[in-house]
């Protein structure tokens, strides 16, 4: 046996499995396609990062956090509206007796930390450029077949985890299927700065055409999410940067003062995208291999963290008693994780629909949910509680 466990993809969940389980005793190795320094200049290591409190509780146990704080600003307070109603919700850090209720950070900070600490592990075996080309598995392991430096090599392992990202090609080789929902929106993404400072509130707009997000960064930055329906994203995407800021002024005033662009547009279309199986014979996938969700309540990765803290925990365990590729262990893990992915899905998807509808009736009752929620203390603190990712 070549390996106990082979990671398949050297992207954030990936590399905190590894990390998660370098004293466990498993001899571990990833697979990433991405060479190093590819991976470092990739244009979307410029996007922003919101990390869930409780995320970041995962990321100091994994002693990753003390190394990337200086670069992560903290969300201290929420201010969530809909545009052209009266309803308003603010959730407060201070209130819920926390630090923060989560942080913005680049994802380029976040990734290279973390791949500089893989690169660093002894235990840890990296395959890098390499490519799965073959995957099969029997009741005693599972044999991958690579290209790795041009060349051909077969490896065998206990167990596979696809961690490779929406276009897993562990999950494609599985067979396994998945269920797509298309939002008919796509996110517009890039940096602003506004002349008046943040004070570390990130604001979540709704608007009939999908949400916009601005996560604090920095004084006087901010990351913006701003979800368009398509033709309205195409149209903002095909004009000048001036049309650009000027419509996103226009949806989101000026609580905030002037706002500047600083970086590139970049457009990404939205979908709900969920496999139809967590588990394999001998394989798992996690992360965007197996949930790519909508950024509205900036929940992927946390979601993602937590499908790897809770493998790694379970692996340890399984470890000291049997085979970690064994489908009865498999299984339990599958089990283990559905209610989490079922209820932060499904509260995603809800508001999305709920709040990207011009439906007059449905925007009353919104709007008085959102002033009950911002009178209602025990309301409000669960809220703010399911955005720190404390909500199990």
């Amino acid at each position: 046996m070549d390996y106990d466990l082979l990671i398949v993809g050297g992207g954030l969940a990936g590399n905190c499995l590894a990390l998660a389980l370098k004293n466990s005793g498993l001899k571990i190795a990833i697979v990433e396609a991405q060479p190093r320094d590819v991976l470092y200049a990739a244009a979307l290591g410029d996007r922003a990062l919101a990390l869930a409190a409780g995320t970041v509780d995962a990321l100091k146990t994994l002693n990753l956090w003390q190394g990337i704080e200086h670069a992560a600003t903290p969300i201290e307070q929420i201010h969530i509206s809909d545009k052209g109603h009266f309803g308003k919700t603010r959730l407060s850090a201070q209130k819920e007796n926390v630090a923060a209720l989560g942080y913005v950070i680049t994802a380029r900070n976040l990734e290279t930390h973390i791949a500089d600490q893989v690169f660093a592990t002894e235990n840890v075996t990296l395959y890098c450029p390499a490519r799965v080309m073959g995957l099969i598995a029997d009741e005693n392991a599972a044999f991958v077949s690579l290209k790795y430096n041009d060349e051909s090599l077969n490896l065998t392992a206990k167990l596979v985890v696809g961690a490779d990202g929406g276009q897993s090609s562990v999950r494609q080789l599985l067979n396994i299927q998945q269920h797509i929902s298309d939002y008919e929106q796509t996110a517009l993404i890039t940096n602003i700065t506004a002349t008046r400072a943040h004070k570390n509130t990130a604001y979540e707009r709704f608007t009939n055409s999908g949400p916009l997000a601005l996560l604090p960064m920095g004084t006087h930055n901010f990351a913006v999410v701003w979800t368009r329906t398509t033709e309205e994203a195409d149209a903002l995407m095909l004009g000048s940067e001036a049309d650009f800021i000027e419509q996103l002024q226009q949806c989101f005033g000026w609580r905030l003062g002037e706002l500047r662009l600083n970086a590139p547009r970049r457009a990404f279309p939205l979908s709900l995208i969920r496999a139809e199986a967590m588990i394999s014979e001998r394989a798992v996938i996690i992360g965007n291999a197996a949930h790519q969700l909508h950024p509205v309540a900036g929940q992927g990765f946390n979601l993602g963290l937590r499908d790897v803290t809770v493998l790694a925990e379970m692996l340890r365990q399984q470890n000291e008693i049997g085979d970690i590729g064994a489908t009865g262990f498999l299984k339990r893990y599958a089990q283990m994780r559905q209610v989490d992915q079922s209820r932060t899905i499904n509260f995603t998807d809800t508001v999305v629909r709920l709040f990207s509808n011009e439906w007059l009736a449905l925007a009353a009752v919104r709007n008085v949910g959102l002033v009950l929620l911002d009178v209602l203390p025990f309301a409000k603190t669960v809220l703010a509680r399911h955005a720190m990712g404390y909500q199990r």
